[in-house]
């Protein structure tokens, strides 16, 4: 059976690039039909890829060819020094693998950022995707019978994020960098993609959770623990210590405590923390720790509608 090779986005500083991607042994695209049957197998179908360990995988890095193997879940990390001057925004590279002999590329893209001082960090689910992450039930038939055109995004998002991406630039070339980081697996990696683009977000760098290859670990989508976003926000921090950092998120799930650990390691790096309403009321331990970001300075948005954090935004210099 041929091999199937996924890339992502990948990201890099002045010292270190990193990029990453999946072998599959048994691979399902997602179908974007609309029809919502054959929207609910195609999500069934993504979470039971079958994945190659140990598998030789070649990424062309100027004149190099650098070669590494894949981890037990089929996933592989090329983190290599970089040894020239790279130009800045999205960059393309090339991987590759072997199949008897058959040759299979792939060409993917990283992000250098220009020069600058914003970074921006934004949860996915029920952030600015409608996920009804807190009705276990709703989440899931809406994952399944909803196709991707016809998921909602939350009003006044796509201005705000926009916004965001060019805060503080002269050149519509020039974006600053956004990172989407959340709990959803890489099996959903397509479908966010796709996502974004049919509503015009910005791109961004895409950092998910490890990935499932059973039919019983669909049901438990985006849930478990979340600290593996903590450890992935806290590594693009360091990555990239000399940017200051907006953070989006909701009150869903734990991204205010999230947010609340991040902002205690980074206090001089965080410029401003905005985490969405998903009930009727505010929760008070939400209040709470937003009040204790006031006290480390950090700016604070504890909105329902986008419109208030668009405005919050302006208050404080963010965007025009």
């Amino acid at each position: 059976m041929k091999p199937i090779l996924q890339l992502y986005r990948g990201y890099a500083n002045e010292q270190e690039l990193i990029v990453m991607g999946h072998v599959f042994k048994k691979g399902y695209d997602y179908d974007f039909q609309k029809k919502s049957f054959k929207n609910a197998t195609s999500i069934v179908n993504l979470f039971q890829v079958k994945t190659i360990k140990n598998f030789d995988v070649y990424l062309k890095y100027g004149d190099s060819i650098i070669h590494t193997k894949t981890l037990d879940d089929g996933y592989f990390n090329f983190c290599i020094p970089l040894e020239k001057e790279f130009g800045f925004g999205w960059i393309e590279y090339e991987v590759s693998i072997q199949n008897a002999n058959q040759t299979i590329s792939s060409t993917g893209s990283f992000i250098r950022p220009h020069k600058g001082n914003l970074g921006i960090i934004s949860d996915i689910d029920d952030t600015f995707l409608v996920s009804h992450t807190n009705n276990f039930f709703k989440k899931i038939y809406i994952l399944l019978f909803r196709n991707v055109n016809k998921r909602k995004i939350f009003k006044d998002v796509v201005p705000h994020y926009q916004a965001l991406s060019s805060a503080g630039r002269n050149n519509n070339d020039e974006q600053n960098a956004f990172f989407y980081i959340s709990s959803s697996e890489w099996n959903l990696y397509r479908f966010i993609v796709k996502f974004t683009k049919i509503h015009q977000l910005p791109r961004a760098v895409i950092l998910l959770k490890d990935i499932k290859t059973g039919l019983a670990d669909f049901f438990m989508s985006g849930r478990g623990d979340h600290n593996h976003k903590f450890e992935k926000i806290r590594h693009v921090l360091e990555f990239y210590p000399n940017l200051k950092y907006v953070l989006l998120g909701d009150d869903s799930q734990d991204d205010p405590v999230l947010y609340e650990r991040i902002c205690k390691i980074f206090p001089v790096t965080i410029k401003a923390v905005y985490i969405r309403q998903t009930g009727q009321n505010q929760k008070e331990t939400t209040r709470s720790i937003l009040k204790n970001l006031e006290n480390l300075e950090v700016s604070v948005c504890y909105f329902k509608d986008s419109s208030e954090a668009i405005m919050h935004s302006k208050s404080i210099g963010l965007i025009l």
